[in-house]
């Protein structure tokens, strides 16, 4: 079969790999119709976030049909349409069963390509492990691309803003408006905010974000800005959806007393110190790094369901599988037209 496969920094091929095959009873195997180019993968592609192993397939987010099934299987069926929970758990220990599968007590809990045991998900088919726990089928009168966003996005988004307490009548800002931080945006309107100020250096960007009904401003002085605005109370629930040390302190800075951050994008050279004023202030930080995606299904689904969010909005791209090295490359640009990109195929 084909996929897109590392063998370095830069050095995206698309090429023929093993098939995948069934290795454990529980095991399924999906055959891709639909995955996605997240944040973390351009880490990856860019040497920002090391791997365990100089050579694997890439990819996290897919959906796709049960091609195969291991013979521990019931509930799945060859045809049934699915979407896979990017980080996968055993799905038999009480912390799996209850949606914390980072704290699995048989395993460490796994993501999907990022050089790990687990092969990525840009494909043409992946092997699923616990594939009755780890994946389910694609909820009623969603589309493709819609369950795409559910295997990683959304759920982070909504980790981030359950992490940073966003709720009715809360300020809310978030920095960096990717598709996960515009995600997060959108999320935290629905979720009560009373404000979302939504930053980000790129005009295109802060755009979409005025169109979801948050005050979109520029990074630029933007302390004062904000002091002024809330007449020096500063903001509620501050979202970091960069992972960069300069905007993890802008985030800080930013951070109202007794109130609370949440760290959501990270890559390998973040460096920074929390200052001293936020420990006396009483800022609570928490980071939601390898969300807990099926953790958060119950109740994003039926948002999406009825169109209270419709995250959707935020693909721009749809590449084929082959043109995996071009695409990545045009994610890199941080142009105002790509956002979300999708690959088939």
């Amino acid at each position: 079969m084909k996929a897109l496969v590392m063998h370095g920094k830069g050095d995206l091929r698309y090429e023929d790999v093993s098939d995948a095959k069934i290795e454990q009873d529980e095991d399924i195997i999906v055959k891709m119709n639909l995955c996605g180019i997240c944040g973390s993968d351009l880490h990856l592609f860019q040497g920002k976030t090391p791997s365990a192993r100089p050579v694997y397939c890439i990819g996290h987010e897919a959906v796709g049909e049960v091609v195969e099934t291991g013979r521990a299987i019931s509930s799945l069926r060859v045809g049934d349409r699915v979407m896979l929970s990017a980080a996968t758990g055993c799905g038999a220990c009480r912390p799996c069963l209850s949606g914390e599968i980072k704290r699995c007590e048989r395993a460490p809990a796994e993501v999907y390509g990022i050089g790990g045991p687990l092969e990525g998900c840009q494909a043409e088919a992946i092997r699923v492990p616990v594939g009755e726990f780890n994946t389910t089928r694609i909820p009623e009168g969603l589309t493709d691309e819609q369950a795409v966003l559910l295997t990683d996005n959304v759920p982070t988004a909504y980790a981030a803003c359950v992490g940073a307490q966003v709720g009715p009548g809360r300020s809310v800002a978030v920095i960096g408006l990717g598709p996960i931080g515009l995600m997060a945006v959108e999320l935290a309107l629905v979720m009560g905010a009373s404000v979302v100020y939504a930053i980000d250096p790129i005009e295109d960007r802060r755009e979409r974000a005025r169109k979801l009904g948050a005050v979109a401003l520029p990074p630029d002085n933007l302390v004062d800005i904000i002091a002024e605005m809330t007449s020096g109370r500063m903001i509620d629930s501050v979202i970091e959806a960069v992972g960069g040390t300069n905007t993890v302190d802008l985030a800080l800075s930013l951070v109202g007393t007794g109130r609370n951050l949440n760290v959501l994008g990270v890559d390998s050279n973040l460096d920074f110190r929390i200052p001293i004023m936020a420990c006396v202030r009483g800022i609570t930080i928490r980071a939601s790094m390898m969300t807990e995606v099926s953790r958060y299904w119950g109740e994003l689904v039926p948002m999406m369901q009825s169109g209270r969010i419709r995250p959707e909005r935020l693909i721009t791209t749809t590449a084929a599988l082959r043109d995996g090295l071009n695409t990545y490359e045009r994610c890199l640009e941080r142009s105002g037209d790509v956002l979300k990109v999708m690959m088939k195929p």
